[in-house]
């Protein structure tokens, strides 16, 4: 038989488990290999760790994540410290990760590494996506704390060797939480302004933990996307953050970035010479050039005075056979002028013409003569035609007149007038509408009755009905 106190529920047993784990194991560190990491939508973070005889489920929890640096991976060999504990809703035995470091290499240099294959594998090293730097240069923006030494090199090197740009300082903390943001604020508000040529993003040297905001993957993508070209001088020669594999070119220090941002004073003084002497060169070579030319062209000109004689030798000639030609065109007409007049006169067209002239006449005689029989005889007919339209005309007047009585007799019948001077009358109102019924009138309204003889206006005083 079993005692009934002795008998547990399934979530009072786990919770004694839990308790009894949880005080009698401590926190402690373990070493082994990730595998099933899984990374839900809540941020925390869930994996194994194992070994080659064993394995136990580990549970990250995101506000523990803070101070990670690299991004844990399957296969990974890590070192954690954890506490043991029991989820009792499943019954399993577990880690709470409170912290969590590579084996073999430190948390940054890892995170380090990680980024950077990252940022590689996108590009973002490619020396041809780098914009080249300006080389002509007015001002130079110069993102750094105002407090360094830093700022004072990068003055004291360009005041030396190119005093003629203007320096900008978008002063911001280099070190510290929350540095990374105000380097990128002040590297955004360097490439909005448009006065600067180039951008010197510099901070002294010091260990990976001090330039650990040079490595944010938020200020890398901030300096590939900005449009001024970018010379990272963050630390020391040795030392390497990633900016300097975003930048456009990466200077050894700061003043050396100062140096590469400007041309040396001296070097364009020196440049500035040679390219005089050079121009005066080719000065004095054109000149000479053109020299040569020009005495070439006053040996090939002709003088006013030969191109005269030439014209004038010319219009001689032309002049003599124009009038040699005049002369032979009318000797020409003349002969033909000649043989044509002794034709004329041998076919000389007089007894013709007087001939012409006694036809015309006698055709003159009898055309008058048929013309006044034509008239005579016509004139007659016309008389005779006239006559005969006088009868014609009277005729119909006469038919008309008849026709009109008679129609004039049937109108005067059905004339209202006759109507009216057989005793009836017509009445109309002030519209002279014709009144027909009683209905059309009302009291006080003029009408007019019309007689035979004249109109009558009176006032409507009453009206009856039948």
């Amino acid at each position: 038989m079993f005692n009934l106190d002795e008998i547990y529920t399934v979530s009072d047993f786990l919770s004694l488990c839990n308790k009894t784990i949880e005080n009698n194991i401590p926190t402690c560190w373990l070493q082994g290999e990730i595998s099933n990491l899984v990374r839900p939508a809540s941020g925390h973070w869930y994996f194994s760790l194992k070994d080659n005889k064993g394995q136990i489920r580990c549970a990250l929890f995101r506000l523990n994540q803070r101070n990670i640096k690299f991004t844990p991976e399957n296969g990974m060999e890590v070192l954690v410290r954890a506490a043991p504990t029991l989820y009792e809703a499943r019954g399993d035995f577990q880690l709470i990760i409170q912290h969590v470091e590579p084996v073999g290499v430190g948390n940054l240099n890892l995170a380090f590494e990680q980024l950077k294959n990252k940022l590689s594998a996108e590009g973002l090293f490619d020396p041809a996506r780098k914009k080249p730097l300006p080389t002509k240069v007015q001002t130079i923006g110069v993102v750094s704390s105002s407090t360094g030494a830093v700022i004072q090199d990068i003055i004291r090197v360009l005041h030396k060797r190119y005093p003629f740009a203007d320096i900008l300082l978008f002063d911001t903390p280099v070190q510290g939480d929350g540095a990374a943001e105000k380097i990128i604020q002040a590297l955004l508000a360097a490439d909005h302004d448009s006065r600067c040529d180039v951008i010197i993003l510099a901070r002294g040297g010091g260990s990976l933990e001090d330039l650990w905001n040079f490595n944010e993957e938020s200020l890398a993508r901030t300096i590939v996307n900005i449009n001024t070209p970018v010379i990272s001088a963050v630390g020391h020669e040795t030392d390497t953050t990633m900016v300097d594999f975003v930048s456009d070119v990466r200077a050894p220090t700061p003043s050396a970035a100062a140096m590469l941002a400007t041309p040396d004073r001296l070097e364009l003084l020196s440049q500035l010479e040679k390219s005089f002497k050079t121009l005066q060169q080719y000065t004095s070579q054109y000149q000479q050039q053109q020299q040569a030319q020009l005495e070439q062209l006053r040996l090939r000109i002709v003088t006013p005075d030969k191109i005269i004689n030439l014209l004038s030798q010319q219009l001689d000639y032309l002049s003599y056979r124009l009038n040699a030609s005049a002369t032979l065109k009318t000797n020409q007409l003349e002969s033909r002028l000649s043989t044509l007049f002794s034709k004329l006169k041998q076919h000389s067209p007089s007894a013709r013409i007087q001939q012409a002239i006694t036809l015309n006449k006698v055709s003159a005689n009898q055309l008058n003569q048929h013309m006044s029989r034509l008239l005579e005889h016509n004139s007659n007919a016309l008389s005779e035609l006239n006559k005969r339209l006088i009868q014609a005309t009277q005729q119909h007047i006469s038919q008309y007149k008849n026709s009109l009585a008679n129609h004039a007799n049937a109108l005067g019948h059905l004339s209202p007038l006759s109507t009216l001077s057989r005793g009836y009358s017509i009445t109309t109102n002030e519209q002279n509408n014709v009144l027909t019924s009683v209905n059309q009138v009302s009291p006080k309204q003029l009408i007019t009755t019309r007689l035979t003889d004249g109109v009558i206006v009176t006032k409507v005083e009453k009206i009856e009905t039948h």
